[in-house]
């Protein structure tokens, strides 16, 4: 990297070489990868100085600070200073932004975003952190949900900040997620949720009243990025959930894998993209009507007069971070281009989960190219059934100094440099031809209704489990002993809601019970010694085959119910 008449050169005979394996990552001709650091913990976003310095938003509080920060002194890529540094928030579970402006990091949790002014020359900033935001969420009378707080910067001292939805749809606290319940109309959750809020960037001490409302009907953000060359600020949201399971009538399990899209939006003053009322099918390329305010999965309403995206990508995706590209080192297809971490689906079955790969948008004269795939080989594995087979979850995107591209992966805490070391001159579509072949892949491609529905796999690996550990109470054909225990079969336990029925797997049930009218009083001790996937499989095989064929049970859904289940068990203990 040299330093002429005040302009940067980013040359490439200044990298540390790649990994020989670009540490798993597969990449477009020319470019190769090095793994920085690796099993740092949950990586959310990342920033790097002007001098290298990698900064890393944690997920989750600890006692030395949230942060973590990474020097590389030898120039061989690899970080061989790591420290912790800045606050230790427990209210700051979710933690998402982490973005440089003006020589400050700024950095955030889901209820606080915070400051501190880089030292120059040291890593660690040694100024204490400053608390420019709080969000008071949960006093919020509608609930909440979607509280990641990502943040960027114009060029005029402003920081924007998403307050997100808290729910599918605007919905009261009661009905929320409720099959079959309509929307709020008008809805009250717009005056403080679902929109983008401008701040001053230098006033410590704000609260959400003290922004401004520049957006609306977004319901939730966690990538976003201010784009210099057209000087506006551009965001991804992620989709609404529950389309099959809320309304079986108008959308099929494939629908609901497939929609509603991931709306890539150019945000102007004012901007409204139609939240709750309307979502995108990028199938149909329209904004429709939302179930619960009239829609059938057809009926356009007035959808067309609201915000339409840049692009629609498939449902699902989460995408969780964007970064607009103005470096020299990689070709000039890339120069002005949005990359994009899609984090991966977590609720696509009973369909293989998608996304989990580093995508490209080209623009060209401020307007969007078709997308690319960029960066991929983050899920280790062909198809992914849960959410937990996926190796790696791309996170955060920021550009180094000579050009280079951070990539951040939320699984376990690796960091990824991207080089470019080829022909610029040459680079076309014969050395993207490779990565646009990874779209047929399983992660990504759109899924054959019949042949890529995995309920038929989930259900026969169920069964085998299900008269291991079940079928000598419940018995093999579900209707139970008919005395001691109870049918499984036709339960309104079975069917419906698949929170309540897995928390009884988790933390067992005890007292008088009334199962198809006849009341049972026993003991099922909890069953939380299983693995989540083989819980998974079993309520998956029990659904279908005793239910109503209610929708399968993800093993992201029975993590998510074992972790309730023990703050639940920490309560009562605490309470004798």
């Amino acid at each position: 990297m040299l330093l002429v008449s005040g302009i940067l050169l980013q040359c490439s005979k200044n990298l540390p070489p790649g990994d020989p394996d670009s540490g798993g990552l597969v990449l477009p001709e020319g470019f190769e990868a090095v793994v920085v650091v690796d099993s740092i913990g949950s990586a959310r976003h990342l920033a790097v100085n002007d001098n290298g310095d990698i900064y890393i938003k944690m997920r989750f509080a600890h006692e030395e600070g949230e942060n973590i920060g990474l020097r590389d002194n030898n120039n061989d890529g690899k970080a061989d200073q790591i420290e912790r540094f800045g606050v230790f928030d427990q209210r700051g579970y979710y933690a998402t932004g982490m973005r440089i402006y003006k020589d400050y990091l700024y950095y955030s949790t889901a209820s606080t975003v915070y400051r501190q002014k880089l030292t120059r020359g040291k890593l660690v900033p040694e100024s204490e952190p400053e608390v420019m935001l709080t969000d008071d969420y949960q006093n919020s009378p509608f609930g909440y949900s979607h509280i990641a707080k990502p943040l960027t910067f114009d060029g005029n001292g402003h920081m924007y900040v998403p307050f997100g939805s808290p729910g599918d749809v605007c919905q009261s606290k009661e009905q929320n997620r409720m099959p079959g319940a309509l929307g709020q109309d008008p809805c009250p959750e717009l005056e403080w949720h679902a929109g983008i809020w401008q701040f001053d960037a230098n006033k410590p001490g704000q609260t959400q009243k003290d922004g401004y409302r520049y957006a609306t009907g977004i319901r939730s953000v966690v990538g976003m990025d201010w784009n210099p060359y057209d000087n506006t600020l551009y965001v991804l949201q992620h989709g609404r959930d529950n389309l099959n399971r809320n309304w079986p009538e108008y959308f099929s399990p494939w629908q609901s894998a497939m929609l509603p899209s991931e709306e890539f939006l150019r945000v102007k003053e004012g901007t409204d993209a139609g939240w709750p009322y309307y979502f995108y099918d990028h199938m149909q390329g329209k904004k429709l009507l939302n179930p619960e305010y009239g829609g059938d999965g057809k009926k356009e309403g007035d959808g067309a007069k609201y915000e339409q995206p840049i692009i629609g990508f498939p449902g699902h995706w989460a995408p969780n971070d964007l970064h607009f590209y103005q470096g020299n080192q990689f070709p000039e297809h890339y120069k002005n281009g949005a990359f994009i971490a899609f984090h991966g689906s977590t609720i696509r079955a009973p369909f293989p989960q998608a996304g989990y790969f580093i995508g490209f948008v080209p623009f060209k004269d401020g307007k969007a190219g078709e997308w690319e795939v960029f960066a991929d080989g983050f899920t280790q594995v062909d198809k992914i059934v849960d959410t937990d087979d996926a190796g790696y979850r791309p996170m955060g995107i920021a550009m180094g100094p000579d050009g280079s591209l951070y990539i951040s992966e939320s699984e376990h805490g690796k960091i990824w440099r991207v080089m470019y070391k080829g022909d610029k001159k040459n680079f076309g579509k014969d050395q993207l031809r490779s990565m646009d072949e990874r779209k047929k892949l399983p992660h990504i491609k759109t899924p054959d209704e019949i042949k890529d529905d995995l309920t038929p796999l989930r259900a026969e690996a169920g069964a085998i489990l299900y008269n291991k550990y079940c079928g000598a109470c419940h018995m093999a054909n579900g209707m139970g002993d008919g005395s001691r225990f109870p049918p499984i079969a036709g339960s309104e336990w079975v069917q419906g809601d698949q929170k309540r029925l897995i928390d009884v797997v988790l933390s067992g049930l005890s007292g008088p019970i009334e199962v198809n009218g006849k009341t049972y009083d026993g003991v099922m001790p909890p069953v939380d010694y299983l693995e989540d996937e083989e819980i998974a499989q079993i309520l998956t095989y029990i659904r279908k085959e005793f239910g109503d064929n209610s929708s399968p049970v993800g093993s992201y859904y029975v993590k998510q119910g074992r972790y309730l289940a023990r703050k639940k068990k920490e309560a009562l203990e605490a309470g004798k």
